[in-house]
């Protein structure tokens, strides 16, 4: 597979449809999807089927799926990639819903996944679930609600898929932002791409973790690192878009020839305002969107849902060592069992930041209330599929009806407050 389109000299882009029938893989209706409230599974031929907590925004979501590669940079968990892949999720403001939601994970990567993520969220059921059958509330490419929106990078937890954001991404669209939500390959439990390469001969990519990265020292660090550097590349491709005038970004398309359909939909670039970017992240996630705040200032804002702000080894990140002078939302949870070795970089970024930090704390929770599981995780044990003790160690005891809108309300206020027009 080759790069479909040149931005500038160390960098391509490309942006990627899955195609309808890999779509259709899985893909269950929104109005299915809908009917039955958080906590009430299916089932299916597979398995459970679970259901995500619809947005309350105003405006449907419209979703793109973007392919990256930085050419300047080698694959840090792959010698045999001479680039930097990234698979991107964008979500955005749509005029209309269309007729079918887009699954919450690419059909292609949900073997790998169901296979792995019991691996690196021990407490998940092997077997039982139709992890396939889950629908998001996003719409593939549905027309772009035209207006200049607030654009905020979003970085998952460390091995886990971009996909697990998706409740989350889909809130923050429906009010009136785009989302960049941001695959880590060889990080990220399993990573679908629009194709092969020589270098990568399968369309799925699997992470290299076999365990918590933070336990390994070298391994975390390069994880941050990719992360970080992942991030700032991504809003440099964005700024370059940005900076491109309506003629010359129909001139750089028509290039593609066939490819034609890979650009991005009508109006998209447009109604991305890169004067206001926020970040947000959860756990490794949090942390590289922290620092991203410090290094970059394209970032105006971010929150850390969870994420160590030093390495493994011992060394404060920049971030911690020396403050930000830019709004950082630190939230985490009373049952996070990692809360006192976490403390020790928080408390630095908060001492050397004044006011610029804000902590808050969801009660009766644990670190996986910040993604999809918050929503899923009660739904498998009442099916039988977590026990009690199972669903603590990952989400907590919080009812989704509780734990979903506080996250929801408390990112969503945050990132919104600082990123106003001023």
């Amino acid at each position: 597979m080759k790069p479909d389109l040149t931005l500038n000299r160390r960098t391509v882009i490309a942006s990627s449809l899955l195609g309808s029938a890999a779509l259709l893989l899985g893909t269950t209706g929104r109005a299915a999807a809908a009917a039955r409230p958080v906590g009430a599974a299916g089932a299916t031929a597979s398995g459970v089927d679970l259901t995500l907590p619809a947005p309350t925004g105003p405006h449907p979501v419209g979703r793109h799926e973007l392919y990256l590669v930085d050419a300047s940079r080698r694959d840090p968990w792959s010698a045999k990639i001479p680039v930097r892949e990234l698979m991107l999720t964008l979500y955005y403001p749509a005029r209309e819903a269309g007729a079918q939601a887009a699954p919450q994970l690419p059909p292609l990567a949900v073997p790998l996944f169901a296979q792995l993520a019991p691996l690196g969220e021990p407490g998940l059921p092997s077997s039982g679930v139709d992890w396939a059958a889950t629908a998001s509330h996003s719409f593939l490419d549905a027309p772009v609600l035209p207006g200049r929106w607030p654009v905020f990078l979003h970085s998952p937890g460390g091995g886990d898929p971009r996909g697990l954001g998706t409740t989350l991404a889909e809130e923050l669209a429906s009010h009136g932002a785009v989302v960049v939500s941001v695959d880590h390959p060889g990080d990220a439990a399993a990573v679908q791409f629009p194709g092969t390469t020589p270098f990568r001969p399968e369309p799925v990519r699997a992470t290299v973790f076999r365990g918590d990265p933070r336990a390994q020292p070298a391994q975390f660090r390069t994880m941050i690192d990719t992360r970080i550097a992942d991030l700032r590349f991504v809003l440099d491709q964005l700024s370059v878009l940005d900076q491109l005038s309506v003629l010359d970004r129909l001139s750089v398309l028509d290039r593609l020839g066939d490819a034609a359909s890979l650009r991005l939909p009508e109006g998209l670039a447009a109604a991305m305002d890169l004067r206001r970017v926020g970040a947000y992240g959860h756990s490794a996630g949090g942390s590289a969107v922290t620092e991203v705040l410090h290094d970059d200032r394209r970032v105006r804002v971010a929150v850390n849902l969870e994420g160590f702000l030093d390495y493994a080894d011992g060394p404060l990140f920049p971030v911690a060592a020396e403050g930000t002078d830019r709004p950082l939302l630190l939230l985490g949870t009373d049952g996070c069992t990692f809360r006192a070795a976490l403390d020790v970089s928080w408390s630095a970024v908060v001492a050397h930041s004044g006011r610029a930090v804000r902590r808050a704390q969801l009660a009766d929770a644990n670190h996986y209330v910040f993604t999809d599981y918050a929503a899923m995780v009660p739904q498998l044990q009442a099916d039988g599929l977590v026990p009690a003790a199972g669903r603590a160690g990952l989400v907590g005891t919080v009812a989704p009806e509780v734990s979903v809108p506080e996250v929801r309300r408390a990112v969503r206020a945050f990132l919104s407050h600082h990123v106003a027009a001023r």
